[in-house]
């Protein structure tokens, strides 16, 4: 008799949890690997929110031209931005620079997981062509948050 309802609760508290509803959030920061430290870092987030269905098609040639003139409705223009360090200052690489912004980083991630959002994915890269003619590049990385809708 236990074993069945041992069972009965696993069950509905399977049920229970495929039936909650998430809701996601990213949080970019890119932070600039270009000598000398005249880039810019940043942390990047907002609380818009967009349909990507509203700016998807088909492309053929013709759609080509009409999409160009839709993207300005994809921009989100209220979002945070939040200052970081470079990596690199005059003197090269900058290691106070890093915990500094793995400091502003983590306070975000805290203050997030302190509004009900879980930490649930990191995606990061690097840009640049990686050749000595090319000073240029960025480091990026994304959080993806997730929460229970209410």
């Amino acid at each position: 008799m236990k074993k069945i309802a041992l069972a009965v609760l696993i069950f509905f508290s399977m049920l229970s949890v495929q039936a909650q509803n998430f809701e996601y959030k990213t949080v970019t920061v890119v932070e600039s690997i270009i000598p000398s430290g005249v880039g810019r870092s940043r942390m990047i987030s907002t609380d818009e929110n967009r349909d990507f269905k509203e700016f998807t098609s088909t492309r053929t040639e013709e759609e080509n031209e009409r999409n160009k003139s839709e993207r300005a409705e994809i921009r989100v223009k209220n979002f945070e931005e939040t200052k970081l360090l470079n990596f690199f200052n005059m003197g090269g690489i900058r290691f106070q620079n890093i915990a500094a912004n793995d400091a502003v980083v983590t306070s975000k991630i805290n203050s997030l997981a302190a509004e009900g959002w879980e930490l649930v994915f990191v995606n990061s890269g690097v840009e640049s062509y990686a050749s000595e003619e090319d000073p240029n590049g960025i480091f990026i990385t994304r959080y993806i948050f997730k929460r229970v809708l209410n």
